[in-house]
């Protein structure tokens, strides 16, 4: 981490067992509530909160973000930026890949502890006034969007760069006024609750763009784009389309990662950009995390221009995202991605031949039950020589003997086997990886959801 973050004062870690304790009894109420992917669709409880609390969401301009994947990278993207240029900033994203108060993050680094935990306890007896007013009590993720939004009043923040639970029009996220949208490439995700298309997902993703704000849209699908321009002309927003307004100019594999141009608002270029994230996904994503930045500072358009070079090029190049193709280990190379989708899981297949020289490459994978898992792993079966299919520890797993049969039908009886425990499939995997006896030629992808890499990180002592 950096010095930065070091003395930072709102990211204290405290070494005793006592905050640790508390973290926990903090994590045990708020599992009591309704889990994440449990909804009610409704902004009534939110907004109870916030007027309540005296609308701490008004006390700070933001940027929001939505999309299907990329959402976090172009979160922590954009928050590298407004660092770099001197402005506090408060980030809220999720899921967490190990820790909870990774979710709440204050100038680039998560809330301490203490913090975490005092804030609950602030809003906690507002919780529980709106649960007796409201026909549902308030669930996990709207208590977590409460107390991000009192946290960054209470800093106080100068922007905050908040991502999107889930969909957008009705997520508990959207009680603040953004002057800048994001949507990132929306594909098939959570269609039990989206919808069935991604022009019917593009509704309520669209729903984040509001009145006279500036949309930063990343290249979607025909029925999405035109569904997202519509919400624009509604309700009279200003546009910039990647390809069209902003985009990636060149990008080629650097060592660690890929140096990139991108094209600004103003029409100018922005050269020699490096930044530590492999893939043309990562470029796509700091092509976005750019305009918005630029957008907010009011540059491009019409006034032309462009901000410091130097700056942007010192932001990207410090860039991390952490369970997103993050190498963990060598010999062989252990790889961690969060890809749980098979559009996500296309973009990392397409980043790891491009910039991993793999002569044969095992997966490990464990997913949540409400995922289109075939398409996940069809998605991975040209990259991965074998499988271990298993299991995390979250009570939204599919159970490793269902994930096993889908696995049997995707790559074969043959190139998959089954250990229920995680640690004990990463050790499986090593094992099938280093029969080729090239260990600088073979690795191993973790992967299938944001907690299965989360419990690897720690398995694997990852800071």
């Amino acid at each position: 981490m950096s010095d930065k973050a070091e003395q930072n004062p709102y990211t204290i870690r405290p070494d005793g067992a006592e905050p640790a304790e508390t973290l926990r009894d903090v994590e045990q109420e708020l599992a009591k509530r309704w889990p994440e992917n449990k909804l009610e669709p409704s902004l009534d409880r939110i907004e109870a909160l916030m007027d309540i609390l005296g609308q701490p969401q008004r006390a700070f301009p933001s940027i929001h973000i939505t999309g299907t994947n990329g959402k976090t990278s172009t979160a922590r993207m954009v928050e590298q930026l407004l660092n770099t240029f001197e402005l506090r900033t408060g980030r809220y994203t999720s899921p967490h890949v190990e820790s909870v108060t990774e979710r709440i993050s204050l100038d680039g680094s998560p809330i301490g502890v203490e913090r975490f935990v005092e804030t609950y306890r602030d809003i906690e007896p507002y919780v529980r006034m709106v649960d007796e007013g409201q026909p549902v009590a308030m669930s996990f993720f709207e208590v977590l969007t409460g107390m991000a939004y009192a946290a960054f009043a209470d800093t106080p923040v100068d922007v905050a760069v908040v991502e999107v639970g889930m969909g957008g029009s009705w997520d508990a996220t959207n009680v603040i006024d953004a002057a800048v949208s994001v949507i990132t490439p929306i594909s098939l995700d959570h269609t039990d609750k989206l919808g069935s298309t991604t022009g019917e997902i593009a509704v309520e993703k669209s729903g984040i763009i509001k009145p006279g704000a500036i949309a930063v849209v990343a290249q979607q699908q025909l029925d999405a784009a035109q569904t997202i321009l519509k919400r624009a002309v509604e309700v009279d927003a200003t546009v910039a389309r990647e390809g069209m307004e902003f985009g990636v100019r060149h990008r080629e594999v650097a060592i660690g990662g890929q140096l990139i141009t991108l094209r600004g608002l103003g029409g100018e270029d922005y050269e020699d950009i490096f930044i530590p994230l492999h893939g043309e996904h990562q470029a796509q994503n700091a092509s976005l995390a750019l305009a918005a930045v630029e957008a907010f500072f009011g540059v491009g358009g019409a006034r032309g221009g462009k901000l410091d070079i130097d700056k942007v090029r010192q932001a990207f190049s410090g860039v991390s995202s952490p369970g997103r193709l993050e190498v963990v280990r060598r010999s062989p190379t252990i790889l961690l991605d969060a890809a749980h989708n098979p559009a996500g899981a296309e973009a990392t297949v397409a980043a790891i031949s491009e910039s991993f020289g793999f002569t044969k490459l095992v997966g490990v994978i464990a997913t949540s039950g409400d995922k289109d898992v075939s398409g996940l792993l069809s998605a991975f079966e040209p990259l991965l020589s074998e499988v271990v299919v298993t299991q995390n520890s979250t009570h939204r797993r599919m159970p490793v003997d269902e994930l096993a049969a889908v696995a049997v039908e995707v790559f074969g009886e043959d190139r998959v086997q089954v250990e229920p425990r995680l640690d004990e499939a990463i050790d499986a995997a090593v094992t099938l990886a280093e029969e080729e006896g090239d260990l600088g030629g073979c690795g191993v992808l973790v992967t299938g959801s944001v907690i299965t890499v989360g419990e690897a990180r720690l398995l694997l002592g990852r800071k």
